[in-house]
């Protein structure tokens, strides 16, 4: 069995401390990593700061911080700040978000996203490496000041991306990739993508940690389990901005999508949830009975080039549905 990360939704805590609670048993379980993102909720630092210092082995990941919201800079000094208080267990993981929340929560423009990422991390690594923010870029050119702290290991840095050229640039840049929403032959191919990066970075893929998010849900009501799981996969598809739909289309699933978002535009979340037929749902969710959960993590985790799953929860379940499934995940432990 491939490892097990965590991906913990802060939206579903009511303080940042019983984020770090939750990390706490992730660790007890035998999770490798627990990783939390950003949106427009909580500022996840001081949250993963409390987790990084009430665990002593567990590794984290911010799943994902947007280089739109913090500059090059802000980012290495969090990144450096982490990886010390953890003694070196803190990922970096960066994604370029969605227009959506980059104009209209952060005020910027959303301009060339592949171009930002790539010189966010070449300019988060030359501070690590060099002490200096000295920089010449297309985006960015930083004239430089000295990190206080001067130099430090670089932490790794991974990428979420969905696209062919955005995976090429995980396989040549980034130390991790963090896909969401592939079935199986999706990944297949992107994974192809990852290796043709790598290879033109003059690498392996073996040098990228692959760690797909996928959401689970175990229930001894089945149905629940499922129904569940199909509204949280039909809102991403149809609602959550058009990256994951569009990636999904493009893996053969285009009718589904153009009939999940026309339901969306009426905004008649049962109709969304009823276009998304059970084998689409069997290829993107790991949900149902907690054998039937297993053996999804199992079959998905034994993909050629996949290192580890990140089980995510689902809006929508209550603590004991979470309880539930991380019993269930972590006898694969």
């Amino acid at each position: 069995m491939t490892e097990l990360d965590l991906f913990v939704d802060p939206s579903d805590h009511d303080r940042p401390q019983s984020v770090a609670d939750r990390a706490v048993d992730a660790e007890k379980l035998g999770f490798t990593t627990v990783s939390t993102g950003e949106t427009t909720g909580w500022n996840v630092v001081p949250a993963l700061a409390l987790a990084a210092d009430r665990t002593s082995d567990l590794r984290f990941s911010t799943a994902i911080l947007s280089p739109y919201a913090r500059s090059p800079a802000l980012l290495a000094q969090t990144a450096l700040t982490l990886s010390s208080l953890s003694d070196g267990r803190f990922r970096l993981g960066l994604g370029a978000s969605s227009p959506a929340i980059t104009e209209r929560w952060h005020g910027q423009a959303y301009d060339r996203p592949l171009r930002r990422l790539r010189e966010t991390i070449e300019v988060v690594r030359t501070i690590a490496v060099t002490g200096s923010s000295t920089y010449d870029g297309d985006i960015f050119d930083l004239d430089g000041l000295n990190y206080e702290r001067g130099s430090s290991a670089v932490p790794p840095i991974d990428l979420a991306t969905l696209g062919p050229t955005a995976t090429e640039l995980a396989g040549r840049f980034a130390d991790g990739w963090m896909p969401q929403l592939f079935t199986r032959d999706g990944i297949e191919m992107r994974l192809a993508d990852l290796r043709h990066g790598a290879d033109l970075g003059g690498r392996s893929i073996d040098e990228v940690r692959v760690a797909p998010i996928v959401r689970c849900v175990v229930c001894e009501d089945r149905e629940r389990a499922r129904a569940l799981g199909r509204n949280a996969v039909a809102f991403m598809l149809g609602a959550y901005g058009p990256y994951y739909g569009n990636s999904v289309a493009d893996q053969g699933y285009a009718d589904v999508v153009a009939e999940i978002r026309a339901a969306w535009e009426d905004r008649d979340t049962d109709a969304m949830a009823a276009a998304l037929p059970d084998s689409l749902l069997d290829e993107l969710a790991a949900v149902g009975t907690a054998e039937e959960v297993r053996e999804w993590l199992v079959d998905y985790g034994s993909i050629d080039g996949i290192d580890a799953i990140q089980v995510s929860f689902v809006r929508g379940m209550d603590e004991a549905d979470r309880e539930n499934t991380l019993d269930a995940v972590s006898a694969l432990l």
